[in-house]
């Protein structure tokens, strides 16, 4: 008689966030996304009772209320990692200044969103923080006022979103001058890392942001070889004029993912596109016509 093979059960470790404020709709939008069964959710009244709760137990994410500021989110963000380097905090405040977003990111908060929030970009960073294995190290702050930034960021996708949210954050521009550079900004990143970087995490890309009173720059470094326009049959920008869709038919017999657009789309967003000479340094500019930028201690957005 066969018997059957002794299988060893072992238990799922139960991962733990925590909330902080008693905001419905956060809480909400974090039992849909949190598998019951792999984690339990708890609350924290206020952010000092967070910070005394998070001293006794180690929490895997935790969030905090836009009932606060950003800079009272950022001081906690500080506390936290004294006791805790690791913990993975998404600030989430009634207001900020582009000075608390800069600090968030010095302390590494793994993403920051103030008013008005989009669900949507919340959401999906908060699956990015609960699905991260290794995020603390992927950005440094290299230099950062609130009108120039000079970050490094490692090359995978997913660190781009964390990138991108930050900047959006940072960005003082209103629509549609916003939009079209944030849409620029991510073409281009994504770029960077997926082909200059080749989605290498050991390796990073340099991104630069100067907002100036009449013109918004952005400038992207990847650690690739470079290329020229003419070499990337992969990309819409290449296409001869009677075969506008080659680049679909050469992507997709390579086995690459859909897409090919991203270089046509941003020239057609933003008022300048420049590659250096090797290829692997891409400048945007988008001009404006705008009242000066807010000063560093004002609140924005």
């Amino acid at each position: 008689m066969s018997t059957l093979p002794n299988i060893e059960m072992r238990p799922v470790p139960v991962r733990t966030a925590l909330l902080v404020g008693g905001d419905s709709y956060m809480e909400e939008q974090l039992r849909a996304i949190l598998e019951p069964g792999l984690w339990t959710l708890r609350h924290a009244t206020d952010n000092a009772a967070a910070l005394m709760m998070a001293a006794g137990k180690t929490f895997d994410l935790i969030l905090t209320s836009e009932k606060t500021s950003g800079r009272e989110d950022v001081e906690l963000l500080r506390k936290l990692r004294r006791i805790r380097p690791h913990t993975r905090l998404i600030i989430v405040a009634e207001e900020s200044t582009p000075r608390d977003i800069i600090t968030s990111m010095r302390e590494h908060a793994f993403s920051y969103f103030s008013n008005p929030i989009s669900p949507g970009g919340l959401a999906v960073m908060i699956r990015r923080a609960i699905e991260e294995p290794c995020w603390d190290d992927g950005i440094d702050v290299v230099s950062a006022t609130p009108e120039w930034i000079r970050i490094r960021a490692r090359c995978d996708l997913r660190t781009a979103d964390r990138v991108l949210q930050f900047f959006d954050e940072i960005a003082d521009l209103p629509y549609p001058e916003r939009s079209a550079v944030g849409m620029a900004f991510r073409e281009m990143l994504t770029n960077a890392i997926e082909h200059g970087g080749r989605l290498d995490p050991n390796q990073q890309v340099e991104v630069s942001y100067l907002r100036a009173r009449h013109v918004v720059t952005c400038h992207i470094t990847d650690p690739g070889e470079g290329f020229t326009l003419d070499e990337i049959p992969h990309a819409a920008i290449a296409n001869p004029a009677d075969n506008p869709l080659r680049h679909i038919e050469y992507r997709d017999a390579c086995g690459m993912r859909p897409g090919g657009f991203g270089v046509l789309l941003t020239q057609r967003l933003v008022d300048e596109l420049v590659y250096n000479e090797r290829g692997n340094e891409v400048t945007l500019i988008k001009y404006l016509d705008l009242a000066p930028p807010s000063k560093a201690g004002e609140s924005h957005k």
